[in-house]
This record gives structure tokens, C-alpha cells and sequence, in this order.
């Protein structure tokens, strides 16, 4: 495993080193094959590049010296960046090259309000956190940054969940992140460890959508029963899929679900819930990619298109989102209806050959590397050797695999999933090693511990899919 992994580690680092700026530190959101570079920059990019440049001092591919420069002159840029000052939180976008606040998207020169992200600045104190905690020389300035973004700020106690985004300028504040299978969770779980979110504030959001008729615009029934937990209402729904029971995400994609656990040990905490979880959205993953729609590889996660631009791919039957993330551009999606509420037959399930213009990206593959190491490992080099996919610079971030076109570019975001799953796989967890503080342990450990969820096999008699659910791999 680790000939390999050594291998596309070195490559991806070489694109964060093309993709960023020299000057500020900065890195642009997306690289084009031909080397040219997006002008905008998002704080999830720059926290994927900071966490991205720790690994690969870890890894021997950079020296201490360069890992620490590296790191001060973004840290130097975010410290003169504008911010929110009553909540210390970034805008979401920004120039690279000089770290100014975009009011103006470069791409097509139309206006765009500045805005608070909560799960960007999320991924942000992440890697501020971790460069705090990895890098003595640099540890107070990452910390004096780390401590000013309050991530209270977003939350609203009447719905105990916290806000999409806010618009000082405007006062918009879109409300609100609302499923748990969600990269959303990462702020949640810094606003808990830093004591700005309640522990309650963990329940909050859907497990699934209830199984009332009122929801029957759902594709799938959910199954499960109703749970208190910190004087919260729980209802533990979860789909049925290809043999199993899981709590699904928004929209089916590998992100949603796995990001947050490159950092934090969910699997290891919630053993009746994420360890359950995560095993059997590799295995939808897996199963809808070899089986569901056949084609031949897997991974299906947001990502740039090959033929340009951008979209949501996902695995439809684990995804709440009624519109679909479709594993492919022509939009297949399945419906099996809402057993016992009018006008909700299921629609016939489309067969594999429906399944046209299937669009695999790397990045969903590497989150399931933890889950499913020697599955993941051939599904990668079986894109390597069958698609214009790899180069100096890693892995490019998607490809057809019908017509074979490839995407031109690589995305920040993606490359530092990337990096953060070999980090993890080759150096012993050091990511998370690095996110879990005595502190954070207390704060976090207990309230995932409690719950449980209704995942597992599903052991219905009215249907036997043939698919057996089995642990991870070794």
C-alpha cells in the first residue's frame, strides 16, 4: 500500500505547489492542465493547503524549513485578510493572489455579496488547529487566529442548528444545515470543542426526514424510531439500500459523509453509530458504481465535470435530496416511492444500462481508503491504467467513464482531501492525532458515544438483494 500512496502523495503536493501563490500563500481554487490558475480562493481551499503542507513535511516530501515558511507566509495573509469582526470569521472568497475580499466573481466579472460560511470557516480553523498543534514556531499566531472565529455566531437556539451562511452587508442569513450526514459537521464539531454550540446542538439535525406522509416526497421510507438524547428528539431513521440500513446524507456524495471523520475518530467514538455508518456508505459507494449502474469504477462526489464545469455527483438511493446527486450527466435517479401514502408508487429501477455518462472522482475513492483500503487501491489504478487520468500533478478531478474524457483541472478542495487521507493512512493517523486535544476529547467523545443508530443489515423479508454487508477491510 504504501509504494503507491507515496507515489500520488508526492504528485498531489505538486499541484498545491502550482496552484499557489508565492506571494500571499494562498491557493487558487482550481489548476488547469496547461498550469493556469482560477483567481478566487475560498477559506476551505486555504485550510485544505495548510493541513495539505503538514503532510507532506510528515512524508519527507518537503523539509521542516519549507513546511514552516510555507505556512508563516499564509498565515501572514490570512492575518491581514478582511474578516467579520464581531465573529472572526473569513469571507469565502477571495483573490489569491492578493488576499483581497471578492466582490466581483472573476470568472464572469458578475457582483457577489461577501459572505460568512460556516462550514468554509469550519475547514479553516480545522487546519489552524492542526497547524497550531504540529508547528511550535507558528503556534501562537494560529492560535490568536483560532480563537477570534466564533462559530456561536451562526447558531440558532430555536431550531438548535446552525445557519448555511450570513451576509453582513445585507443581514441574509440562510437557515440551516439540517442533516447530520453532512461536512457540516465539522463545524459543529469545532464550535462544540471550543464551548460556543452546546452538546445539544448535536441532535439537532435530521437523521433522516420523518417517515410521515407529510415527507412522502422523500425517494426512499425511512424505517427507524423515535430517541431522546439530551432532552432532544431524535427520530433514528435510515433507507433501505442494496442489503443495508443506513442514515443517508443530502445528496448520496462520499464528501458529505466522510470528510469530517479525516479528523475526527468518529468511527472510533460512535461505535454504534458513524462506525456502523461509514462502513456501509463505502459499500453503497462501491456497490452503486460495480453493480447498480456497472460501471466498472467508483466514487461518485461534487466535482468538476469532465466536459466543464461544475456539478453534485452522488449515489441517489442513500441521498435525501428528491432532485438527486445523479452518478452521472445524464441525471439518472431512482424513486421507490413511499409505501402507504397516496400517489407514491415507486417508479421502476432504472437498469445499469440507464446509467449513461457515469462521472467517477478520485477524491471520493481516497475518503474511503480508512474503510475499504485494498478495494480502494485497485479502483484507483484501475482509473490510472484505463483513463488520461494521472499526471506529474496527481490525479486529475474526474472523468467520464463512458466517452473517457477527463476533467482539465484540479480542484484545491479535492487535492486536499487527497492529501489528508494518505497523511492519515501512512503516518498513523496524524491528522487526527493532531485534531483530538485532551480538551476536544471531553467535549466531543461523549456526545457521539451515546447514540445509536438504526444502520446495519437490513433483514427484511420482502427484500433480499443478494448484497452481504460485511465489516471494513483490515
Amino acid at each position: 500500500m504504501h509504494q503507491p500512496l507515496r507515489r500520488y502523495a508526492r504528485d498531489t503536493w505538486a499541484s498545491f505547489v502550482a496552484m499557489t501563490d508565492e506571494a500571499t500563500g494562498l491557493p487558487a481554487d482550481s489548476l488547469r492542465i496547461d498550469g493556469t490558475r482560477s483567481v478566487q480562493t475560498s477559506t476551505t481551499n486555504i485550510g485544505a493547503y495548510l493541513w495539505s503542507t503538514l503532510v507532506a513535511e510528515e512524508l519527507g516530501i518537503i523539509c521542516h524549513a519549507e513546511a514552516v515558511a510555507r505556512l508563516g507566509r499564509t498565515l501572514g495573509t490570512l492575518e491581514s485578510m478582511e474578516r467579520h469582526a464581531p465573529s472572526g470569521q473569513f469571507f469565502n472568497w477571495y483573490d489569491h493572489t492578493t488576499g483581497a475580499t471578492l466582490t466581483v466573481w472573476p470568472p464572469t466579472g458578475e457582483p457577489r455579496t461577501p459572505i460568512l460560511s460556516s462550514v468554509d470557516n469550519g475547514w479553516l480553523a480545522t487546519a489552524l488547529h492542526l497547524v497550531r498543534r504540529r508547528v511550535p514556531e507558528l503556534a501562537s499566531r494560529a492560535s490568536a487566529l483560532f480563537d477570534r472565529m466564533n462559530f456561536g455566531f451562526y447558531y440558532r437556539p430555536d431550531v438548535n442548528r446552525i445557519l448555511f451562511s450570513f451576509a453582513p452587508s445585507t443581514g441574509e442569513a440562510p437557515c440551516c444545515y439540517d442533516t447530520i450526514v453532512s461536512e457540516s459537521r465539522i463545524a459543529s464539531y469545532i464550535g462544540m470543542a471550543k464551548g460556543e454550540l452546546p452538546p445539544r446542538h448535536y441532535f439537532g439535525a435530521w437523521r433522516t426526514f420523518p417517515d410521515t406522509c407529510d415527507w412522502s416526497w422523500q425517494e426512499t421510507r425511512p424505517r427507524g424510531s423515535q430517541r431522546t438524547y439530551s432532552g432532544a428528539a431524535v427520530f433514528e431513521g435510515a433507507y433501505r439500500y442494496a442489503g443495508m440500513r443506513l442514515v443517508p446524507s443530502w445528496g448520496g456524495s462520499m464528501f458529505e459523509a466522510l470528510m469530517p471523520a479525516l479528523f475526527v475518530p468518529e468511527e472510533r467514538w460512535g461505535l454504534r453509530s458513524w462506525a456502523i455508518n461509514h462502513i456501509l456508505t463505502v459499500q453503497a459507494q462501491i456497490h452503486h458504481g460495480l453493480a447498480e449502474a456497472q460501471y466498472g469504477y467508483w466514487g461518485f462526489s461534487p466535482a468538476n465535470t469532465p466536459e466543464g464545469g461544475y456539478a453534485t455527483y452522488g449515489v441517489d438511493g442513500i441521498g435525501m435530496n428528491p432532485g438527486g446527486y445523479p452518478s452521472n450527466n445524464d441525471n439518472t435517479l431512482v424513486d421507490h416511492g413511499f409505501p402507504g401514502c397516496p400517489d407514491r408508487a415507486p417508479l421502476p429501477e432504472p437498469p445499469p444500462s440507464a446509467y449513461t455518462n457515469g462521472v467517477v472522482t478520485p477524491h471520493a475513492a481516497f475518503l474511503a481508503l480508512r474503510f475499504a483500503p485494498a478495494t480502494t487501491l485497485q479502483n484507483l489504478a484501475n482509473l490510472e491504467r484505463d483513463f488520461d487520468i494521472y499526471s506529474p500533478w496527481g490525479f486529475r478531478d474526474s472523468v467520464n467513464v463512458d466517452t473517457k474524457v477527463v476533467s482539465q483541472y484540479y480542484l484545491a478542495l479535492d487535492q486536499g482531501m487527497i492529501m489528508a487521507a494518505i497523511g492519515n493512512a501512512l503516518a498513523r493517523d496524524m491528522l487526527r492525532e493532531a485534531f483530538v486535544t485532551p480538551e476536544f476529547e471531553r467535549a466531543l467523545r461523549p456526545v457521539i458515544a451515546v447514540e445509536a443508530f438504526d444502520a446495519g443489515p437490513d433483514l427484511s423479508p420482502e427484500e433480499d438483494t443478494g448484497v452481504d454487508v460485511v465489516a471494513a477491510e483490515p
